[in-house]
């Protein structure tokens, strides 16, 4: 472990061991206080525990008496003195289970936030229970676990005469060390990242050699980072987690000579490192082995095991200590390797995905995307929510099928794709059918499956186009979900244009839900049963939040996200063990209340431009939009003589508040407007400068039987200032430059 230099001559005080207590709470012979001692010395420590406790299994009566305790007040364990094998406690629970248990809360009100506890399995059976009162509110880790598996395991066998010596103090026969040694190296091969590399030694040298402490520290330029580390407390692993390599004399000697180094007791290290003598103090360890880790003939780090007892190492340790470093080091170059490429590949995804989702008047939405827990754990899931014209909301997920950094470039490019054929506000059928020519441009070999929709608050009806994915899910303002029998095209790549068009007209409110097969696929491996269990997963994750209660009255995501998070804890609980990315996506859509929305008829001749201003100032006099009304008047008078100039009826002026305020012009011509540049002397052509000038956003949108241009302004503040000085302005600007 890497440390900070002591002052020479300074005097720091050793923390006072654990203090144990013995209960003889049953008649039968007492077991071995060593023993005891020494597992829960070990497991306290590895686990940062407050205290542990030992029970034993009465032959008798069956029930559970507390045998010893440690770091506990004896006030305070009393209520565990004697338990009942039925009782729902952590020591209970783990002997009737015969497996490790993690239980939430201070049940013995001494400060703890769980408890973690594991049978002591003995020839015939469980013989007791070994328990830790930890501080930290997570579930111990994996590597943690395993320790304190093997500990109670070494008890169990050493109480009942099995073992007469701690575990890793016994020589070890020629055939033991060769189990080991293929144990570790099994281990190690399998080992992807660094804290697997940890986890591998802790699982397989610890318990062994007796160790109770480990720490694995990689060397970066003159720079001690620690990997991992096991049975030190965590202010102590923050404290001296990330050091100069000046600053650890021990490990720097170990690493310039590339020489193990072993120290047996505190004043061994004392005598050979006075000045660090406040480090061997504060890591309440006795004995060390410091061990070089070499790879390629490159320094990589140092791996420190520790000993909660003073001990010597034999030759043959030696030897054996030395070998097992050559082979963490090779893992663990390895293993860097693959989390400097992992880190990137992940970087490039969080970049490809969306940082956040718009918040928009017609929908809010929550997503989550999670990796695979196994294997690339970099895939081509991915998501979007995109704004268009008229407050209308496009909302698409897809999946390139395959894993790897190819596929997250794909996946890329597709989002970017979408994003702009959506800008061009295509049909969602239409739009699958150009991205469909972009994936064949791709190769033979690459396909994506993907659902694009379009939600429309004022008609309410979202339209939506399938290229090989499952169908949206729809939840009710009651409760109940709803799921669409939709035929789905063939994914992109593989299908032969043109793509079905589907229509669902939404309930008010209404929450629309996306996900990706990794989702659905994970916990029973078939696509209907997953959607099934996703069917009936949303109605209860619904009405245990009481989302339409609750969320109508949350103008933010927080309800979405705890219905995220709900779906996600119930179809992927054990998450690490997935072999898909997956994404969900939900929706909750809004439509637009019917006193926001005005629309009127025009006459397709030169009275049509007057009408629609007239429209215009008494629609905006009862929205109470007087300061919008000069630019707003401009805005339709000008699209609605192009209208009649260059195109052809039926005319419709539709005006819409919402966020900002929206004039429509739709009109029965499939013409593209486009700005031209005008010149000194043309009498016209400026009506689309206009346009641009006075609003904030506009554009046109394609219908089956014409077209319709919008522009959109934000509502003004207040006083309004600021959006009739900009009219005048603009206007102002306009006229001179016609009459230069």
């Amino acid at each position: 472990m890497a440390a900070e230099d002591a002052r020479p001559g300074s005097h720091v005080e050793r923390p006072k061991p654990v203090e144990l207590s013995f209960v003889a709470a049953s008649e039968e012979a007492p077991w071995d206080a060593e023993t005891l001692t020494l597992a829960l010395q070990q497991t306290t420590a590895c686990l940062g525990g407050l205290g542990g406790l030992v029970h034993r299994c009465g032959s008798a009566d069956g029930r559970l008496h507390l045998a010893a305790a440690g770091g506990l007040a004896p006030g305070s364990i009393e209520a565990w003195a004697d338990l009942r094998s039925e009782q729902d406690v952590a020591p209970a629970m783990a002997v009737r289970r015969g497996a490790f248990v993690w239980v939430t809360g201070d049940t013995l009100g001494v400060g703890a936030a769980g408890t973690a506890a594991v049978p002591m399995q003995g020839a015939d059976g469980p013989v007791g229970a070994l328990s830790v009162l930890t501080t930290g509110a997570a579930e111990p880790e994996d590597v943690q676990r395993s320790f304190l598996c093997s500990v109670a395991a070494w008890t169990a066998a050493r109480l009942e005469g099995l073992s007469g010596t701690p575990p890793g103090l016994c020589p070890a026969t020629g055939g033991e060390q060769t189990v080991r040694m293929g144990e570790l190296t099994a281990a190690l091969a399998e080992a992807l990242t660094a804290k697997d590399v940890v986890e591998a030694v802790a699982r397989h040298i610890l318990a062994p050699l007796g160790a109770d402490g480990l720490g694995i520290e990689a060397l970066e330029g003159n720079r001690l980072r620690l990997v991992g580390v096991v049975g030190h407390p965590p202010a102590f692993a923050r404290r001296y987690g990330d050091r100069p390599l000046s600053s650890h004399s021990v490990v720097g000697d170990v690493l310039r000579t590339r020489t193990p180094a072993f120290i047996g007791s505190i004043n061994e290290f004392q005598r050979r490192y006075p000045h660090m003598a406040n480090v061997a103090i504060a890591s309440s360890k006795n004995a060390w082995a410091f061990l070089p880790l070499i790879a390629s003939g490159r320094t990589m780090g140092c791996c420190v095991l520790s000993f909660g007892r003073p001990r010597s190492f034999s030759g043959e340790e030696r030897t054996l200590l030395t070998a097992l470093s050559g082979l963490v080091g090779q893992a663990l170059e390895r293993a860097r390797l693959y989390d400097v490429e992992h880190s990137r590949a992940q970087g490039l995804q969080r970049d490809l995905l969306p940082r956040e989702l718009p918040c928009l008047p017609a929908v809010r939405a929550a997503a989550r995307y999670l990796p695979a827990g196994r294997g690339e754990e970099v895939g081509g899931d991915w998501y979007d929510v995109i704004q268009l014209s008229a407050d209308r909301v496009a909302m698409v997920i897809g999946d390139v099928m395959g894993h790897g950094i190819t596929e997250a470039v794909t996946m890329g490019r597709l989002r970017t794709a979408v994003r702009t054929l959506a800008d061009l506000e295509l049909p969602p059928d239409e739009l699958l059918s150009r991205l469909n020519d972009i994936v064949h441009d791709l190769g033979e070999d690459s396909y994506a499956t993907c659902l694009y929709s379009v939600f429309d608050p004022v008609s309410r009806i979202c339209s939506l186009s399938l290229a090989g994915h499952p169908p949206p899910m729809i939840v009710r303002p009651d409760g109940t979900v709803h799921r669409p029998d939709l035929a789905t095209d063939p994914p992109l790549g593989a299908a032969d244009p043109p793509f079905a068009l589907h229509e669902l007209h939404l309930p008010q409110p209404s929450l629309v839900v996306f996900c990706t097969d990794g989702l659905v696929e994970a916990a029973t491996g078939d696509v209907d049963q997953g959607l099934a269990q996703l069917q009936q997963t949303l109605v209860r994750a619904v009405a245990r939040t009481s989302y339409f209660s609750a969320g109508d009255r949350d103008n933010g995501t927080g309800h979405l996200d705890d219905l995220c998070d709900l779906i996600l804890s119930a179809l992927l609980p054990d998450r690490e063990q997935t072999d898909d990315d997956a994404v969900l996506l939900i929706a909750h859509t809004r439509p637009t209340a019917v006193g926001d929305v005005a629309t009127y008829s025009l006459p397709q001749d030169p009275r049509a431009a007057g009408q629609a201003r007239e429209h215009v100032r008494r629609q905006l006099a009862v929205w109470g939009l007087d300061d919008l009304v000069i630019t707003t008047e401009l805005l339709a008078s000008e699209l609605v003589g192009n209208v009649v100039r260059h195109a052809k009826g039926p005319i419709r002026l539709r005006l819409l508040r919402s966020r900002s305020l929206i004039c429509e012009v739709y009109d029965g011509s499939l013409t593209t407007p486009r700005i031209r540049r005008a010149t000194y002397t043309d009498e016209g052509g400026r009506g689309l400068q206009l346009v641009a000038a006075l609003s904030d956003r506009w554009g046109a949108r394609y219908l089956s039987d014409g077209k319709c241009i919008w522009a959109e302004q934000h509502l003004p503040d207040r006083t309004g200032a600021g959006a009739l000085g900009r009219a005048c302005d603009v206007a102002q600007t306009v006229h001179t430059a016609s009459h230069a």
